[in-house]
């Protein structure tokens, strides 16, 4: 992909002229620190050769000059789309940020999403503080509610005016932050001082420009217990097949890193890949099934929600509230398709059936997952302190981002069939 350097440029509502409250200590980000977007040495230096700028993602963390004065701020946070371990992590740590670091004096959660900007739904905020957020990182879901659907951009931002919100931070995946887009788009057509800031949550880890997003880890960690039950499943029943459903409505890497991390995953079925069931060749599913039944009588597969929807009848296309397709039930299909053509067979087969979707999602997360997110949220609100707008916190080649968000919500990332992730989920599969 070609890139330009002003495809990285991060907005900014003026010159930071400010002393930051931060302890002198502090390891301050010089405001010209970038990260290349590029890591191979030879585009690199192909781009010195032509003598043209390399492009780079604007490096986060504190800056020693603020724009925004603290003690004449007030922030707001929301969480938007669907469940993800995490979320209440990101709530805490922007709220201890901002109140325990700069000195926030208000912060408001924001209940349901973007819903509850808009008045007529009549959801108060609440009132975000130290104790209140004390110990939500140990429950899953969110302590504001989600929601999804559209809210007019106008009404939103009249409500941000009245509420004199000035630091504001949305927390979901790519709708989420094109939503975000709009606000500080629409702020600046009416000349608001408004930082919005998004931060990236989809546990599908398919955010562009990102090369992950925080409650991936805590999910495919969930994963490996639905994976060992449906293992110690198929071996324990003749012919044996533990089918294990799991998220994944466009990427398929969960499918991918949770087939790595079990072994003993023999099929992985993602949406990048298309495959029939029938017929001859390398991608038709039940004959190999077949195959692999007469020599070991078991098996075990995992597949992604959105793999294999060419599967399915011509069927009316349903949309849910942020405009998603709602895909059909790729985990049901393979259940009846594998019964059946066994059947056919006369081949008896036991095919166990686990989805894991609520499950996976809805629970907290944990480990590296959460330090993840404890950093994700502090790098937001320094961003947001520095007077930076409309830009996603990222993460790139280890190091914490800026990213706009017209490039991050540019296209969905996808698993690339010829990169070494899925050469390795391969190499370990029989499919």
């Amino acid at each position: 992909m070609t890139m330009d350097i002003k495809d990285f440029q991060i907005p900014r509502l003026g010159r930071a002229q400010l002393d930051s409250p931060l302890d002198p200590s502090t390891a301050f980000i010089d405001d010209g620190a970038t990260v290349a977007y590029d890591s191979d040495a030879a585009k690199l230096a192909e781009y010195v050769r032509k003598g043209k700028t390399i492009p780079a993602f604007e490096l986060a963390g504190p800056r020693a000059r603020i724009y925004h004065d603290p003690s004449w701020c007030k922030a707001a946070v929301l969480t938007a789309g669907g469940l993800c371990p995490g979320l209440n992590d990101v709530i805490k740590f922007l709220t201890s940020t901002l109140r325990g670091q700069y000195k926030v004096p208000i912060v408001y959660g924001i209940r349901y999403g973007y819903r509850g900007l808009n008045p007529a739904s009549k959801l108060a905020p609440i009132v975000l503080t130290d104790e209140n957020t004390d110990d939500i990182h140990e429950q899953g879901g969110t302590i504001l509610g989600s929601s999804r659907g559209e809210e007019d951009t106008g009404v939103m931002v009249d409500t941000l005016m009245r509420m004199n919100i000035n630091l504001l931070f949305c927390i979901g995946g790519d709708g989420t932050a094109r939503c975000a887009h709009d606000i500080a788009m629409e702020a600046q057509r009416r000349g608001l001082s408004i930082s919005v800031i998004s931060i990236p949550k989809t546990i599908d880890n398919d955010i562009s420009f990102i090369d992950k997003s925080f409650g991936f880890e805590t999910a495919v960690a969930a994963c490996s217990r639905f994976a060992s039950g449906a293992n110690n499943e198929a071996k324990g029943a003749y012919n044996g097949i533990g089918l294990v459903r799991v998220m994944g409505r466009d990427s398929g890497f969960i499918a991918a890193y949770a087939t790595l991390a079990n072994s003993y995953i023999n099929y992985c079925l993602v949406p990048e890949r298309k495959f029939t069931l029938e017929g001859e060749g390398p991608d038709a599913l039940l004959p190999n099934l077949v195959e692999r039944m007469n020599r070991k009588h078991h098996a075990v597969m995992i597949v992604a929600e959105g793999a294999g929807q060419e599967l399915f009848d011509k069927l009316p296309e349903m949309h849910d509230a942020s405009g998603n397709l709602i895909h059909n039930d790729i985990g049901i299909l393979l259940r009846d398709k594998i019964r059946e053509h066994f059947k056919k067979l006369d081949i008896e087969v036991n095919v166990k059936y686990f989805d894991t979707s609520y499950a996976v999602r809805s629970g907290p997360c944990h480990g590296a997952d959460a330090v993840f997110c404890a950093m994700l949220a502090q790098n937001a609100v320094h961003a947001a302190m520095a007077g930076r707008t409309d830009m996603v916190i990222g993460h790139w080649g280890d190091h914490f981002t800026h990213v706009p968000i017209a490039l991050a919500t540019r296209e969905r990332k996808k698993i690339d069939l010829h990169s070494q992730l899925w050469t390795s989920v391969r190499a370990s599969t029989c499919f």
